[in-house]
């Protein structure tokens, strides 16, 4: 088969790339390469399904930019796809005195990268969330949540197909190469076309 484009990997990167590329070039062909039988079949089914807030990541980076972005979009996504997820939120607990500037440090970028909902709590605020939590001080993060990543992936390959996109499983790349009659190299700098050789 011929496409104009191939994404290697069917995990949720993969299939979440090609999903907004089919999107934004309806007119291309595009297909998604996986040498499973089905998508998502290693880390994008065996994560810890965090949800994260964009609390550590440093302010005015992309991460932290993309990391709160990208948290709102995926608890939206999840509502538009009737995808279950839970909103159980996080505490980060300082147990000890020397551990507490730490924390407050770490509200303040939480603060910087607009976190939603993020607080300070004292010890009984601390049990009255979790009985079985003891600490000094914690940062309370209500918009942590938890879902699970294989089915937001395997919603991403719906998506996808309904879109006119094309998933290749069962199909492990082992080869790629420029075609014999294809240039080195086009005007806009790109290289094509190129021939994906898989194990069959």
């Amino acid at each position: 088969s011929s496409f104009d484009v191939a994404v290697v990997g069917a995990g949720i990167v993969g299939l979440a790339t090609a999903r907004e590329l089919i999107q934004r070039h309806p007119s291309l062909a595009f297909a998604v390469l996986e040498k499973e039988q089905e998508p998502a079949h290693h880390q994008s089914g065996h994560n810890s399904g965090v949800i994260h807030s964009g609390i550590y990541y440093t302010p005015g980076s992309l991460k932290a930019k993309l990391c709160v972005q990208g948290a709102a979009l995926c608890y939206k996504y999840c509502d538009q796809k009737g995808i279950p997820y839970k909103q159980c939120g996080k505490l980060i607990v300082a147990v000890e005195h020397d551990e507490i500037p730490r924390l407050k440090a770490l509200y303040e970028r939480g603060l910087q990268n607009n976190v939603p909902g993020l607080k300070l709590i004292g010890a009984k605020e601390i049990q009255e969330k979790e009985p079985f939590c003891r600490g000094l001080m914690a940062l309370d993060s209500p918009y942590t949540g938890i879902v699970d990543y294989k089915q937001v992936a395997q919603s991403y390959a719906k998506d996808f197909q309904e879109a006119g996109g094309t998933i290749l499983t069962d199909f492990e790349v082992t080869n790629v190469e420029m075609a014999k009659e294809s240039s080195p190299e086009s005007e806009d700098g790109l290289k094509y076309p190129v021939i994906i050789r898989n194990k069959k």
